[in-house]
């Protein structure tokens, strides 16, 4: 049977297309897992070291972690494949699930609370008098990133609903970068007060390096659903259902300001709603954000 020219460019295309499939199935051997930097960058990585090797055991996989500079450069390793997994902030997420195909399949549960929710606070110093958000006015603050959910979106949100406006009504904003930052930088008087997330306070009065009398709590918002660990959706379908199975059956090991974790539960992109909510009010466009 004479082959013609048509029939060479079926088969090459189907050639392609076939190789296309295989790459976009084929499963890895190792599995980059990019961190917030909630703390800094050497902090998170300790923090995380038993839950990074736990994950290498469980999957067999090697498994490499990734802290960035800010939140938005793990959103950008997301969204350029350099990452497969990411544990992010609530609205990262939000962000990561808009622009860079990320989607959220797990959050921590752990043994102290049993819950999948924290809260946001905002803290002075207890010796400056400043216990309501009323006498910030005219005061330095520090948020932590600005696509920090319990460091921005919604201390942001809350301000306003109580007809504080923190572009106007602060003297001075800066964002410090980590919630110890925002800690320290109120200890320190470089800012008057900041928002921080209170399982991160928690932790830090737990360790010892402030004391939870020598702050005020001046505001504190609605629970606030959990930092979900998400990956990019063009991860194959094995190493998901791995990776999934792996962090469920991870318990009783400390990571972090999240405490003793009792597993990883199953979440969806629909608890971050309340988020996308949030972010609507203060009229952010997630697509523009980067």
């Amino acid at each position: 049977m004479k082959t013609t020219r048509t029939t060479w460019l079926k088969l090459a295309a189907a050639l392609v297309l076939t190789a296309g499939a295989s790459l976009a199935t084929a499963q890895t051997d190792e599995l980059r897992v990019g961190l917030i930097p909630s703390e800094d960058a050497q902090a998170m990585i300790r923090s995380s070291q038993q839950i990074i090797d736990q994950l290498a055991q469980k999957t067999g996989l090697k498994v490499r972690p990734f802290v960035a500079n800010d939140y938005n450069g793990v959103i950008e390793a997301l969204r350029s494949g350099k990452l497969d997994i990411a544990y992010l902030g609530p609205f990262s997420y939000v962000m990561a699930a808009d622009i860079a195909n990320a989607e959220a399949f797990a959050v921590a549960v752990t043994k102290k609370t049993g819950k999948s929710a924290y809260h946001s606070q905002v803290i002075t110093r207890a010796d400056k008098g400043l216990d309501s958000i009323a006498k910030l006015k005219g005061k330095t603050f520090a948020f932590v990133d600005p696509s920090s959910t319990s460091g921005h979106l919604f201390p942001k949100a809350g301000l306003m609903a109580e007809g504080f406006d923190p572009d106007k009504h602060f003297s001075r904003v800066i964002f410090s970068g980590s919630h110890d930052a925002n800690i320290m930088a109120v200890v320190n008087g470089k800012v008057d007060g900041a928002a921080v997330a209170d399982r991160i306070f928690d932790a830090a009065v737990a360790k010892g390096a402030v004391k939870a009398s020598d702050f005020n709590v001046v505001w504190r918002s609605k629970p606030i659903p959990e930092s979900p660990m998400v990956w990019r959706k063009s991860l194959d379908e094995a190493t998901k259902k791995k990776v999934a199975a792996a962090m469920a059956d991870i318990k009783d090991l400390p990571w972090g300001d999240q405490g003793v974790l009792n597993g990883f539960a199953p979440t969806s992109d629909a608890a971050y709603d309340v988020v996308r909510q949030t972010a609507k009010a203060l009229k952010l466009d997630l697509g523009r954000m980067k």
